[in-house]
């Protein structure tokens, strides 16, 4: 076979030596675009692995919706009116919006501003904002529980116990070093409190904190005679479903369960992550796109190059050919060598450039683990480096063809009386 021939290997190198200013810089073209297409990619995975390392106890599909004050007048009631959520609008919510896969009230002492929760476990005090919860909120945010430890139980909300969970902080705070938490009794504005969990940081956004406690929502409500009022809202949508919609829609029912104007756009606060992560979702895949296309441009560009290379080695090597063909050279060997060649050069090119971008790629890695921002191992999926590999050696054969073809097109005759 050709490709095995010792030969044609000796004369493909004898020719990039003949040229090898112009092939230096050609494979550097074809290099830069498979490289600008790895580090590019590469950073849009980084953000993508960053973002759902940051949030991967949240659920995608997931808003957070509270009560502000009324800036039109309604039905009679004047605007500036302060808005309360009720217990049961949970449940009004579920019966007319089925895109809610799950919803969880919240009521918190000690955030937002409000006075914090007065704890004393021993000689030690502080004070902490009191979450109240449901345990179906660990289904729309997971609860990192350790120490052996608990998250709250449906038993916990039926039978109103006064147990909680702590922050990491929180613990650290009112517990000696290397103490078990888990077991022990806190005071909680002077009522005891069995410890059955602590909870390490895995959320923000009035989700919680490393210094907080959290207890059955029943249990809070007595503790502060809190009745049926509600703080806001976590609701998870399926994964189906549209998360803008459902905003739109929680807001909608709420607004017609409290009577206030489907005009009045301040009455009801709302975040949707959803929303958040499909933009992030989209600017990563934005980014990707952006490399795919900025990196085939460069990479088609830089196989012109090359087969402008060979066309003026073709022509520099016209008499050669022609002594070829006169000692009896197959048209299908001449063609078969420039093709090679061609292909050679564009998977050396390839390789080099997939080498530096994965060295790239590892570098900004290094730079980005110790800071703050959302992102962490930037890679190329190894299919999508194969992919572009490929692509680059089926564009060198075929722009091979060309002057592959125009030395078959040589007749021997006129290639020796070639000067």
């Amino acid at each position: 076979m050709l490709i095995f021939n010792r030969d044609t290997w000796q004369e493909i190198f004898g020719s990039i030596q003949k040229n090898k200013a112009r092939t230096i810089i050609t494979v550097i073209g074809v290099l830069w675009g498979i490289f600008i297409y790895i580090v590019l990619s590469g950073a849009a995975k980084g953000l993508d692995h960053g973002f759902e390392e940051e949030f991967k106890g949240v659920a995608m599909n997931s808003m957070f919706a509270w009560p502000m004050q009324t800036s039109v007048p309604y039905e009679g009631f004047k605007s500036g009116r302060a808005v309360k959520f009720k217990i049961d609008d949970v449940r009004i919510l579920k019966a007319k919006i089925p895109e809610i896969k799950s919803i969880a009230p919240r009521i918190v002492k000690g955030g937002f501003g409000g006075g914090a929760g007065s704890v004393v476990y021993g000689q030690r005090t502080g004070a902490y904002s009191v979450y109240g919860d449901y345990s179906i909120f660990s289904k729309i945010f997971v609860q990192k529980i350790y120490n052996g430890g608990r998250y709250i139980n449906d038993g916990d909300i039926k039978d109103s116990r006064k147990v909680c969970i702590i922050g990491e902080k929180t613990k650290k705070d009112l517990f000696a070093k290397g103490e078990k938490a888990v077991g022990k009794y806190i005071q909680i504005d002077k009522v005891f409190f069995r410890v059955i969990g602590v909870k390490k940081f895995e959320d923000g956004g009035g989700m919680g904190e490393d210094d907080d406690i959290t207890i059955p929502f029943t249990t809070f409500r007595k503790l502060y005679n809190t009745g049926d009022d509600i703080g806001w809202l976590a609701i998870a949508a399926y994964d189906d479903a549209d998360v803008l919609q459902l905003e739109e829609d929680v807001k909608r029912v709420l607004k017609e369960i409290h009577q206030i104007s489907p005009e009045d756009e301040r009455a009801i606060g709302s975040f949707n992550l959803g929303e958040m992560f499909a933009k992030i979702n989209g600017f990563a895949k934005g980014l990707t796109f952006l490399s795919l296309v900025v990196g085939l441009a460069t990479i088609l560009a830089g196989v012109i190059g090359i087969g402008n290379i060979l066309l003026i080695s073709v022509k520099e090597r016209t008499k050669e050919l022609g002594v070829r063909r006169a000692l009896g050279a197959t048209p299908s060997e001449v063609r078969g060598q420039i093709i090679l060649e061609s292909v050679f050069l564009t998977t050396v090119a390839g390789v080099l450039g997939i080498i530096l971008g994965a060295l790239a790629l590892m570098g900004i890695d290094n730079v980005t683990q110790d800071s703050d921002m959302p992102y962490t191992n930037p890679t190329v999926p190894i299919p999508y480096v194969l992919g572009a590999l490929i692509i680059m050696v089926v564009l060198g054969t075929l722009i091979g063809l060309i002057p592959a073809q125009r030395a078959v097109s040589i007749k021997p005759i006129d290639a020796l009386r070639e000067e």
